[in-house]
């Protein structure tokens, strides 16, 4: 991940979508900077994987095989020629609609779909006098809803911990704040932050909300235990090979006030059940796109 703030917080809006893994690292970030992400977002090129390395991008596994994922909501709104350009505006939309729509009410949605039309097809005022002018306006109110609700967030996890805490005798809390509940202990290898690990996984939101599980596509993960969010490496280091556990991971070491794509707010609190199926040693069994 680069160093440079505003285009990590511009990588993490832009390409939430494709090269989204919800268990890879975020950057640290500040509420106001949240909020100027999303004016650059607008008036910026380019955009980074959740890797080390901002040239290789880490490609979802979900799809498997195949092209194209199963749709069942009925028939599709375009032609099948041009449903792909269709898939661009979905696209468009989750990348920036996960981190604005909660903030906005109806009348001030339609004025933000106005803007993009207009900005889009070249006829409105000019698009950099209008954020120079009232780009900083935009940060302030931006800033004032999302800490509110970052807050609210926050505060359902800690409450959710000390319920979870009751339920489980055998859960604790490490000193960072991540709750490590055994589910069934392992006998092999104990990971370190250097090696590359298979799991199975099963992501939830504290909702109960899944938003990502290798367990339901039926295909193992592995990836170099680095590349990872806090929350993963701390726990799965408490593992061993054979080993299942529940980690339920505090924002902070997730994805903190920024969240990922329409799903994981800012603030969220993340639940895994992760198998350690392998410590694979410093062995690369990781898909990427280049």
């Amino acid at each position: 991940i680069q160093s440079n703030h505003s285009k990590d917080v511009k990588s993490v809006i832009v390409s939430s979508l494709i090269y989204h893994k919800p268990i890879y690292k975020m950057p640290k970030t500040s509420k106001k900077m949240v909020a100027t992400a999303l004016v650059l977002s607008l008036s910026r090129r380019g955009a980074t994987a959740f890797v080390s390395s901002p040239s290789v991008r880490f490609g979802y596994r979900a799809l498997g095989s195949n092209s194209k994922m199963s749709m069942s909501t009925g028939p599709m709104p375009e032609s099948e020629d041009n449903m792909p350009f269709y898939a661009l505006g979905v696209n468009l939309a989750k990348q920036l609609g996960g981190q604005v729509k909660q903030l906005l009410d109806e009348d001030e949605m339609e004025i933000v779909l106005k803007g993009f039309e207009a900005e889009f097809r070249g006829t409105g005022p000019d698009g950099q006098a209008v954020l120079m002018t009232y780009g900083q306006q935009l940060n302030g109110i931006l800033q004032e809803r999302s800490t509110g609700t970052v807050d609210r967030t926050k505060k359902a996890g800690v409450d959710y911990i000390a319920e979870f805490l009751e339920c489980n005798d055998e859960a604790i809390v490490t000193e960072s704040g991540l709750v490590y509940c055994p589910m069934k202990e392992g006998s092999g290898a104990q990971p370190t932050v250097s090696d590359t690990v298979e799991v199975h996984y099963h992501g939830t939101l504290i909702s109960g909300e899944v938003f990502d599980s290798s367990v339901d596509r039926g295909q193992t993960i592995s990836f170099p235990l680095g590349n990872v969010i806090k929350g993963w490496q701390e726990g799965l280091a408490m593992m061993k090979e054979g080993g299942k556990a529940t980690l339920v991971i505090p924002s902070d070491l997730a994805y903190g006030e920024v969240g990922v794509g329409d799903i994981i707010q800012p603030g969220a609190m993340l639940k895994f059940e992760v198998e350690l199926i392998k410590v694979l040693g410093d062995e690369i069994e990781v898909d990427f796109i280049n």
